[in-house]
């Protein structure tokens, strides 16, 4: 049998500050996250971030929650269910979180027990990172070496450049448009920023962001500007921020926008309260008219026509014709 685990960052159990604290410890201690040494971050994560910012973090989390839970987790739970079946009946389709739950670990060892001795660890993020690709399959990697019968392994690799995500962008985005009573001026696309020294290090995420940003531009027949959010700590991050463009852009001129996060597959705290919430208001604040934030892919018919498609591709050799 093959197993096929849809692998997202993470979100809490519950909007609540002992359930994002419990959520952020993991996080923030990854070593593909916070690259400083744990000897001079720990006693800042527990000392202090850890004892003010679950409470406001919490509070953005109520903002966004629905009936489902976490956007996060309900999107990328749907993805596995609407793909249950789509490759065959010997291939398993789960979803994990790399932090928080259903973790990496209790879904492995689930398809491991239920005979999968061919398994394709699958990261939701079209740009490669370390800080989100990398420690997906780390965390899978984990979980394999304390076996001593491992099954098979692939990954997804990026898909930031793949014509049939790019394709499945322009769709979305033009449906999105289409249901707006203004036309934007300009199109801007947030992807989640990262420290400047990352990219100097080698990781490629900087210039695939780009080069997607370019190409649904392309796609579209319009110029798509691009910002990075997300800003953590004191060290320089990607610019430009997509804050700062935001409260600049009316004194530019451009009174009328639209927001798209094309470094996300599915929504979640940082599109829905950063961008829709307190980017819609920093616009308006600043003299902007019209502001529209264009959903992710999420659990669209295009969008899981590409995880479909991305998958299938992954399989060949392990599954037959679906």
């Amino acid at each position: 049998m093959i197993g096929v685990l849809l692998v997202n960052l993470g979100t809490p159990d519950a909007a609540e500050p002992k359930a994002v604290r419990r959520y952020l410890a993991e996080f923030l201690s990854d070593r593909r996250v916070v690259e400083i040494p744990p000897i001079a971050w720990q006693p800042i994560l527990r000392g202090i971030i850890l004892n003010t910012r679950p409470k406001k973090s919490a509070h953005a989390y109520r903002l966004v929650w629905t009936e489902h839970g976490s956007p996060l987790a309900h999107y990328t739970r749907s993805k596995a269910e609407k793909l249950a079946g789509a490759f065959g009946p010997g291939v398993r389709v789960e979803w994990a979180m790399r932090y928080g739950n259903p973790s990496i670990a209790s879904k492995l060892e689930a398809m491991i027990g239920a005979g999968c001795d061919r398994v394709l660890i699958a990261p939701m993020y079209p740009q490669y990172c370390a800080a989100t690709t990398a420690t997906a399959n780390d965390k899978a990697f984990e979980v394999l070496a304390g076996l001593r019968a491992q099954p098979a392994i692939r990954t997804l690799p990026s898909y930031h450049d793949d014509q049939a995500y790019i394709a499945a962008l322009k769709t979305s985005v033009e449906r999105s448009l289409a249901a707006l009573d203004f036309a934007p001026e300009l199109i801007l696309a947030s992807f989640h920023g990262m420290p400047q020294r990352t990219a100097e290090l080698g990781d490629p995420y900087h210039q695939q962001c780009l080069e997607t940003a370019h190409m649904l531009g392309r796609a579209l027949g319009r110029d798509v500007r691009v910002s990075f959010q997300s800003r953590f700590g004191r060290a320089k991050w990607l610019e430009p921020a997509t804050d700062a463009t935001l409260m600049a852009l009316p004194a530019e001129g451009v009174r009328k926008i639209a927001v798209v996060a094309p470094g996300f597959s599915v929504d979640c705290l940082e599109t829905l309260e950063e961008l829709a919430i307190r980017g819609r208001e920093s616009f308006i604040d600043a003299g902007g008219s019209d502001f529209a934030y264009l959903p992710c892919l999420n659990d669209s018919a295009e969008g899981i026509a590409l995880v479909r498609e991305l998958i299938a591709r992954e399989l060949e050799g392990w599954a037959g014709p679906s």
